[in-house]
């Protein structure tokens, strides 16, 4: 097991990381296959390779030794994404696992079950954050975990009928909801006088909750003593959709609408990656540059959304700080138009490349960045005086919502979440892609992992976006007009080899965001699974905010970032 000395900062400044243009990390996997296997030989009944990783079949009773084994023995602390199917022979989970460390380290553990007893031993003990991706497995699929603490629908209602991923689900068939199913929940409640503990329900419809979610919270005293974030009301079946459109050309338009509050050239990054990896694609060096600097001003996008929706949730400031985000925002946004044509969805990457090349006259293009860059400096400066050196929100975001390195880890936090609770991990850095190994920039951390740490983070991390626009920048006004070739040669129609699998991510707006596909030798996925880092990072809200107070709980799930079409997907 790799053990790794933790970052050292002072208190309230992020620790910045020097990102070399050379990477020093290994081969892909190729030296975990033997003492993977070794370690495994006990519990392994099959192989099943993954594109990314070594695959290992395990019985369902033997899901808890194996993570257990992966996890302390090997190092494998990251439980990244779990993935559910359904086979006409069986029913299938895939534990998607890595390390904090060095995530090029994979390991997929498959867990089959048969199909008229579909019931496979939970991993909750082993990683907190399997909670919530066995629900989405039970509910979406079908598959059940045995000793799970918490076995119900998660993006479904709990009245609803069948698991709409199954194969025999019928799309047809109308929902019954029963008369019981609309009785009072809190008919039969009994008032204590000598008690002080309330239910308290935020949203679905409230402006804090970032979109329709629903939190259902109990309260003691004016403590939070319990929370149980509730997703799923906006659900949009955007896996199902990628599972009827073809890799080449049906596909693409739906990742912008995952993440679609300023992370859409990074959802369609994490497609492109998956299915290029794949189908084994080339991306010329003058796309991949393309990618990394509209790739990082989509990155300014999000983080001036969140840090100017978090200072209107935390004490109301909508006239300056939110108004300055959305004026800076705005800059961002005309350059992206420009490049892409569109203001939302930009639908700018394509399998092996970029649809087009830049806008002519090129040297506007460069100057409208070069200007912006110029001014964000000193706009910086104005976030700073109006949040970080502001004593109300020192007040509201020092010391509350407080997540440590081992929960974040537990939960499978990634992202500045992750980041501002000292966990060092970046896959721009760590799993390096697209031109991010040859430019010179930092990962930025932080040890206090409060709500103060998180906005930090998002301010420094804008600082290194723009590092990385500028370098690209310089590097796109000399190359040369010969070699600026935007796609490589890429199939009409894509057919990768029956039964491949893989799993592929890139470092999101919000953290790390996956995806999953499985090919049936068709131009179609027969599994597309989106690993949200939302999703993870909402299910540690319930450690930042109990004991705390209500305004504190809000200012919680501010810092977190979430935005729902991603959460639900």
């Amino acid at each position: 097991m790799l053990a790794i000395d933790p970052p050292v900062s002072s208190a309230g400044k992020p620790t910045v990381h020097s990102m070399s243009s050379q990477s020093s990390i290994e081969p892909r996997n190729d030296h975990l296959d033997e003492p993977l296997a070794e370690l495994l030989s006990p519990y392994t009944v099959a192989r099943d390779d993954h594109r990314n990783a070594p695959g290992f079949v395990i019985r369902p009773d033997e899901v808890r030794d194996v993570l257990f084994a992966l996890r302390d023995e090997a190092g494998f602390d990251h439980c990244s994404n779990v993935t559910a199917q359904e086979y006409e022979d069986r029913f299938e989970s895939i534990y998607h696992l890595k390390k904090y460390a060095d995530p090029t380290a994979e390991v997929s553990v498959i867990v089959p079950t048969p199909r008229d007893d579909p019931v496979s031993q939970s991993a909750e003990p082993v990683y907190r954050t399997t909670d919530w991706h066995e629900r989405e497995a039970y509910d979406l699929v079908g598959i059940e975990y045995e000793d799970h603490p918490d076995l119900r629908r998660i993006l479904l209602p709990e009245t609803w009928q069948g698991h709409p991923m199954g194969l025999e689900y019928n799309q047809e068939k109308p929902q019954i909801v029963t008369l019981e199913a609309h009785a009072n929940p809190l008919e039969n409640d009994q008032h204590d006088a000598g008690s002080d503990t309330m239910f308290l329900n935020i949203g679905p419809h409230h402006p804090a909750t970032h979109g329709v979610l629903h939190i259902e919270t109990v309260l003691d005293g004016e403590q939070v003593a319990a929370v149980d974030p509730d997703p799923g009301y906006l659900h949009r079946c955007e896996e199902q959709l990628c599972q009827q459109g073809t890799y080449c050309h049906e596909i693409m338009p739906y990742p912008d609408r995952w993440d679609y509050l300023g992370g859409q050239i990074l959802n369609e990054w994490a497609y492109a990656r998956t299915a290029e990896d794949l189908t084994d694609l080339d991306v010329p060096e003058y796309a991949q540059l393309i990618r990394t600097m509209s790739g990082e001003l989509s990155r300014i996008l999000a983080h001036m959304l969140a840090i100017g929706t978090f200072a209107l949730d935390v004490y109301g400031e909508f006239t300056a700080t939110f108004m300055y985000a959305l004026r800076d925002r705005e800059i961002v946004q005309g350059i992206l138009e420009d490049l892409t044509g569109q203001r939302l969805m930009f639908n700018y990457l394509r399998l092996g490349g970029v649809a087009w090349d830049l806008p002519e006259p090129r040297e506007a293009f460069f100057e409208k960045i070069q200007d912006f860059l110029d001014g964000l400096p000193h706009k910086l400066d104005e976030y700073h005086d109006l949040l970080t050196a502001n004593e109300i929100f020192q007040l509201r975001c020092v010391d509350t919502g407080v997540l440590d390195a081992e929960t974040a880890k537990q939960y499978g936090c990634t992202g500045p979440v992750a980041r501002a609770s000292g966990v060092d991990y970046d896959l721009r850095r760590d799993d390096p892609y697209g031109y991010y190994p040859e430019l010179d920039w930092d990962v930025v951390t932080a040890e206090e992992g409060d709500n103060y740490a998180r906005v930090l983070c998002r301010l420094q991390e804008i600082e290194q976006s723009a590092r990385i626009v500028d370098q690209c920048v310089d590097l796109l006004e000399d190359w040369p007009e010969d070699d600026r070739e935007i796609q490589s040669n890429v199939p009409r129609t894509l057919r990768p080899e029956e039964g491949a699998e893989i799993y592929r991510a890139v470092e999101g707006a919000k953290g790390e965001l996956g995806i999953y596909i499985r090919s049936d030798g068709t131009d179609k996925p027969a599994r597309f699974k989106i690993r949200s880092p939302c999703f993870s990072n909402l299910h540690a809200l319930e450690e930042m905010a109990v004991g705390e107070y209500v305004p504190d709980l809000i200012a919680s799930l501010a810092s977190l970032d979430i935005v729902l079409g991603e959460v639900d997907r």
